[in-house]
């Protein structure tokens, strides 16, 4: 009797052992089983963060492509290397090690990002202060020399928009005749016959892209003959040959500068009209005209 007993009473204790085993392997089974399904929400939630990150970033790289008549090279290769991580992050799996990779994608490509905007608004900014300093004569005739190439280029290939730009041009070009007093003092005249020189003014626009230092422009003054006046010497660029009348030297300093040179005539003044030209080498970068009666 005490030994059928003994065997009841261990039977209830390992059915006892045995249930308390399969509630706690069932509450532990549905435990991980909720945490994944928790870690599953949360990477979907993150990798929906980055794909929204991402496609805030293709538009403004969209944004700075469509101001630009000319397609940047840096800023085009930059939004397909988001819209390839944003196709690739559609097909990858939710998983931890997947998402801090394209993570890790995705703060190099903001890095990136940063330094090509910047550059961007800086080459904005120089545009803007190139085109402030030429004059409507200024522009017409930049269009046809290197300014126009650099602007061209520089949406392209932002590394060469200093070497391109960085001319000097001129501005306010002005000639007259003048009489000289024997005291220096210089009187400004319409008539020819009275007219002992002619004095050339005009203002060096202010380019920080251009170094300071010593330059120097080839000034032309024709007369109503069209010969030139002054020096009337030649300076040969490649196949170009340019006579001048004199050459402009002066010290830059990267800011506005105004110069005045005078240039006598081979005989005498004539009547008629009068055009000065001014060079940066073998580029006409001002011309102006007047009159003595």
């Amino acid at each position: 009797m005490d030994n059928s007993n003994s065997k009841s009473t261990g039977l209830k204790i390992a059915l006892g052992i045995l249930l308390a085993l399969f509630l706690g392997t069932g509450f532990y089974t549905s435990k991980l089983y909720n945490e994944k399904k928790e870690n599953e929400a949360t990477l979907i939630r993150e990798k929906e963060q980055v794909m929204a990150d991402l496609s805030t970033m293709a538009k403004q790289y969209d944004v700075a492509i469509g101001e630009n008549e000319v397609a940047n090279e840096k800023l085009l290769g930059a939004r397909e290397r988001i819209q390839g991580l944003m196709d690739s992050l559609k097909l990858s799996q939710n998983s931890v090690n997947s998402l801090w990779r394209y993570k890790k994608k995705f703060l190099a490509l903001q890095e990136e990002m940063d330094v090509i905007m910047a550059e961007n608004d800086q080459l904005k900014v120089e545009n803007s202060l190139l085109a402030s300093t030429l004059d409507s004569t200024n522009v017409q005739l930049a269009e046809r020399t290197v300014f126009t190439d650099s602007l061209l280029v520089q949406n392209t290939q932002l590394a060469e928009v200093v070497e391109n730009a960085a001319v000097l041009q001129t501005t306010d070009l002005k000639g007259f005749g003048v009489i000289e007093r024997s005291s220096g003092k210089l009187i400004p005249t319409e008539r020819a016959r009275r007219s002992d020189k002619i004095r050339v003014c005009y203002t060096v626009a202010k380019n920080r892209l251009v170094g300071a230092g010593d330059k120097e422009l080839y000034v032309q003054v024709l007369d109503p003959k069209n010969n030139v006046l002054g020096a009337n010497e030649q300076v040969q660029f490649d196949e170009t040959v340019l006579n001048y009348s004199l050459i402009s030297k002066f010290n830059y300093e990267n800011r506005n500068l105004n110069i005045c040179e005078f240039v006598g005539p081979n005989d005498k003044f004539e009547k008629g009209r009068y055009v000065v030209n001014v060079f940066n080498n073998k580029e006409l970068i001002s011309s102006s005209e007047f009159t003595l009666k």
